[in-house]
């Protein structure tokens, strides 16, 4: 069973959302997740030997939304390797904007010059193409899951 911290960045709900659907089936295999809305750097540091899980929507600049920001800054100040850190991306954005899923690509650049390890690939999903993003979500969080072990 893995601990997994699932770290949300939202505009509009929609990655609370998508969040909440992989607690849900976090849960359902038998890991224990938790949802942090507005997540600090000591809730982060919780998870530094366990798994990171970082939802997170983009704003029309290509920016995190301000509930992550404070997170997003205080990783790169204050943390620096962290070696023995694995996490997963899920970003949702607008490929009508220049800088699609920019805010989650942002993040894992962080996490990846900070040493951690990401399990498989980041999930971008596109609004044009699935406005509604748990639609996508869930069959990658469902086999996310298999690369927990």
């Amino acid at each position: 069973m893995a601990e997994v911290g699932i770290f949300v960045g939202t505009m509009y709900g929609n990655a609370l959302l998508v969040a909440e659907e992989a607690q849900a089936i976090l849960s359902q295999h038998g890991h224990q997740a938790t949802v942090f809305e507005d997540p600090t750097l000591a809730d982060w540091e919780g998870f530094s030997q366990k798994i990171a899980l970082v939802v997170t929507s983009t704003t029309g600049q290509g920016e995190l939304p301000s509930s992550i920001v404070p997170l997003y800054e205080d990783i790169h100040a204050r943390l620096g390797h962290q070696p023995t850190l694995r996490y997963g991306v899920i970003g949702l954005g607008d490929s009508s904007y220049t800088h699609f899923c920019g805010g989650a690509k942002k993040f894992d650049a962080l996490l990846q010059e900070q040493g951690a390890s990401r399990l498989g690939e980041p999930l971008f999903i596109d609004a044009v193409d699935h406005p509604e993003p748990e639609t996508v979500a869930i069959p990658w969080v469902e086999a996310w899951v298999a690369l927990l072990n």
